[in-house]
């Protein structure tokens, strides 16, 4: 309890499990919302999920497509680039020699997560009558509302997948962009495969700096490529 509110909050969730993770990502995003301590905090949960192991997500895709991962990948790296709440990623190469990166579900998730927001929804209604004028303002039910909507989106790969190709079909005049293709051979609604892509995350302004990024420039490309795809 010595701990700052944000420390605490963001550890709660951790402790919950995946489906608060995620939530407290989507929550760090709403900075019109939530105190900027607060925020802050939770935004540490984008890039702190422990991975599930590398077997686990070798027998999910050898389950999914049905023949042994051999015979899918010339090579498979077991140990996950990245984890989140909701799924890890692995990179691999298909037969052809082409470089993709293999993105896996959580196991159990579709299992965990109705009774997790259930007990969301519970908690934005408990937020809204013992908040006050706070609690009100912020609309919690119907954010949780909006969480759930979303969640049971992202837990179609397949879908994802879809969104993603339009994607780049919308985007595919623009030359300020580009959009990973699907191998839609290897895609199910638990395992995803896409062309992999190489880059610099742009909250690393040093690695920018030093690989000389022009920052004017990518300001207003990036503004660009935003209301091309609002519009």
């Amino acid at each position: 309890l010595r701990e700052p509110r944000g420390v605490r909050l963001r550890r709660a969730f951790e402790r919950l499990g995946p489906i608060f993770v995620k939530f407290g990502q989507v929550l760090s995003t709403r900075r019109d919302l939530l105190p900027t301590d607060i925020a802050d905090e939770l935004a540490q949960l984008q890039d702190n999920v422990p991975p599930f192991p590398g077997a686990r997500s070798v027998a999910i895709i050898e389950r999914a497509f049905g023949k042994p991962i051999d015979a899918v990948f010339s090579s498979f790296d077991a140990e996950p680039v990245a984890s989140a709440s909701i799924a890890q990623v692995h990179f691999a190469m298909l037969k052809d020699g082409r470089e993709v990166a293999v993105k896996v579900l959580r196991p159990g998730m579709l299992r965990a997560i109705d009774d997790d927001l259930a007990l969301l929804h519970r908690l934005a209604g408990w937020v809204e009558r013992a908040g006050g004028e706070d609690g009100k303002r912020l609309k919690p039910r119907e954010v949780v509302a909006e969480f759930d909507v979303y969640l049971h989106d992202e837990l179609d790969l397949v879908r994802e997948a879809a969104n993603a190709a339009q994607l780049r079909r919308n985007m595919a005049g623009l030359a300020l962009v580009e959009i990973p293709e699907m191998h839609w051979d290897w895609c199910t609604s638990n395992v995803m495969v896409m062309q992999r892509m190489n880059g610099i995350p742009i909250s690393q302004v040093d690695r920018l700096r030093e690989a000389g990024i022009d920052f004017k420039r990518l300001s207003r490309d990036g503004v660009t490529i935003f209301f091309t795809q609002v519009f």
